[in-house]
């Protein structure tokens, strides 16, 4: 199976998990009961089956949406495809009805009260090793025979990895139609000099408060804020990681019927 025609299954978690709906979505996935209930457990949806048809995992899926699960079908090629052009602002201004948002090159998207389908609040964590040499002064036990006893040291250079994180938070602006947010802002990369007066020492705070001004502003937009929370693929998701729980949110919650959403 090449990774390109793989066809995914995704189950969002249910409100409750009901052993009856365990023991059938097992057999339907053929899979053991415990590893379903697992799947079907915690705040991010998963990934529950791979496909090599559309046909076979679009019957699949029928079949679970029976059991009153919330189903996609996503192609793998899709689903992992790299971000390009993501407009990440780096300052907003406030309109009646909008909200225009700018880039480092200044570049402006605007956005209306209808365009947003999905507000999503997240946070990761970016980790990067970076190789450290070090000189070491070391007995040598050699050099002090041939010295007749006096002590002689040799310098040695040990190389070792240094992992450093930088913790990011993030809120992303999504429409009705891509996978791919419209506007994403970076907690420490923006200029929070819209808040005026309210503005503070602690990035952490002034993201916050836009993001609350933004909630206010698109009143019939979803609120999601659970990637806040290490809850995810991993105790502290990588970037990597993060794009994918994203995805996997905004789909589940376009596929649910909430209002506002595509059918």
């Amino acid at each position: 199976m090449t990774v390109h025609n793989i066809i995914h299954i995704l189950v969002a978690p249910p409100e409750t998990i009901e052993t009856s709906i365990v023991k059938e979505a097992a057999g339907i996935l053929q899979k053991d009961p415990y590893e379903t209930r697992l799947l079907l457990s915690g705040a991010i949806p998963k990934l529950f089956g791979h496909y090599q048809s559309t046909q076979e995992a679009e019957s699949t899926a029928a079949r679970l949406k029976a059991l009153g699960l919330t189903v996609v079908v996503i192609n793998d090629t899709e689903l992992r495809q790299s971000p390009s052009g993501r407009f990440t602002a780096r300052a907003l201004k406030w309109g009646d009805k909008e909200v225009t948002f700018q880039d480092k090159t200044g570049r402006v998207l605007k956005m209306e009260t209808a365009d947003v389908f999905l507000i999503l609040k997240g946070k990761f964590i970016l980790y990067s090793d970076k190789e450290v040499t070090t000189t070491t002064m070391k007995f040598s036990l050699s050099g002090t025979i041939m010295t007749g006893g006096f002590p002689v040291w040799r310098k040695v250079k040990e190389k070792t990895k240094d992992t450093s994180t930088e913790v990011g938070y993030f809120a992303r602006l999504y429409d009705r139609i891509s996978i791919e947010p419209r506007v994403e802002i970076i907690e420490n990369n923006f200029d929070f000099s819209s808040l005026g007066t309210n503005i503070t020492l602690s990035s952490f705070t002034n993201f916050n408060a836009i993001v609350t001004q933004i909630k206010n502003k698109f009143p019939a937009a979803l609120y999601d804020d659970r990637l806040i929370q290490p809850a995810g693929t991993s105790s502290f998701n990588r970037a990597d990681e993060t794009e994918l729980d994203c995805k996997l949110i905004y789909l589940s919650l376009r596929a649910a019927g909430n209002p506002g959403a595509p059918k």
